[in-house]
């Protein structure tokens, strides 16, 4: 795929579409889903930086924005929640579910963009400032909480090992279960899942737990938020060994070394990335993924 292309994933469901955002002008990084139904949902917004994608996504699907009667967001980290504002603005009848502990960063954003802001440093350049949603318009979702779409339905499974405010979606008429960040980060070009432990709430037993509990929702399709479809299979498995490896390996090198800079540079400096990434955006996650471990061991001791 190249950015804003747009898929109908017939393969899973031909209710199921999703689009290539374009997330930090990278191919095969954000995707957007949209449930196509008696009432039509969006999964996750992206950035808001690129929302006319999500508007070409709904416009290809025939969808009219006076149609769509819910965004599900899977948490509210901007990547996944950033344009959650504007698609509300835009689509008046659509109610924006999210889980309780995320709320208040829907209706007031501004401590949520100061937080990324601090984390992202200078990839902010990507991001949009988020547009407030309107509380009447969110309805909080606890673990265990559906979502009626009539035809479909979303089943919400808080998974906090990478944010607190995260939940996964389970879709049984789609067999499939919407990630979050829950099972990492997958590029279709290479066929791999990648780590996602960034700052300032990673929790590496707490994320091995959320990859069991996807694994024991036995759907046949993970839903990739980072990116796109692909059979479960092994993927579950794979991912918890890539995420123990991942935290193992940078406890070793902290160890080694005199400071968490050296640490962070050692990483951005060895570790493979998928060549699908740009430069800047491979270095900047590799950075953020460390720090996030460094967050992790800290609080752990």
């Amino acid at each position: 795929m190249t950015i804003g292309d747009i898929v109908r994933a017939e393969s899973v469901d031909e209710d199921l579409w999703y689009v290539d955002t374009g997330m930090y002008e990278v191919e095969e990084y954000g995707s957007v889903y949209l449930i196509d139904g008696d009432r039509p949902a969006l999964v996750d917004t992206g950035l808001g930086t690129n929302v006319e994608r999500v508007h070409a996504l709904m416009d290809e699907a025939g969808v009219a924005p006076e149609a769509l009667e819910a965004i599900a967001l899977t948490h509210v980290h901007l990547d996944h929640a950033g344009g959650a504002g504007l698609l509300a603005e835009d689509c008046p009848n659509a109610t924006v579910f999210v889980h309780e502990s995320g709320a208040r960063h829907l209706a007031d954003p501004s401590r949520l963009w100061a937080g990324t802001k601090a984390a992202v440093g200078d990839q902010i350049e990507y991001y949009t400032e988020p547009t407030p949603v309107p509380e009447g318009r969110i309805e909080t979702l606890t673990d265990g909480e559906e979502i009626d779409l009539g035809t479909h339905s979303l089943v919400a499974h808080h998974v906090p090992g990478h944010a607190p405010h995260q939940v996964v979606f389970d879709a049984p008429t789609l067999d499939g279960v919407f990630t979050a960040d829950a099972a990492g980060i997958y590029t279709p070009s290479t066929d791999e899942v990648h780590v996602t432990s960034p700052p300032p709430n990673f929790d590496f037993e707490q994320a091995v737990a959320d990859v069991t509990l996807l694994g024991a929702l036995d759907r046949e399709w993970l839903l990739y938020a980072h990116f796109g479809p692909t059979r479960t299979a092994d993927r579950l498995d794979e991912y918890r060994t890539v995420l123990t490896e991942w935290v193992e390996t940078v406890e070793r090198e902290r160890e080694r070394h005199d400071s968490d800079d050296a640490v962070v540079t050692h990483f951005v400096d060895s570790v493979e990335t998928p060549p699908i990434w740009s430069d800047h955006k491979a270095r900047a996650e590799v950075a953020m993924n460390v720090q996030g471990v460094l967050t992790y061991l800290d609080r752990r001791e």
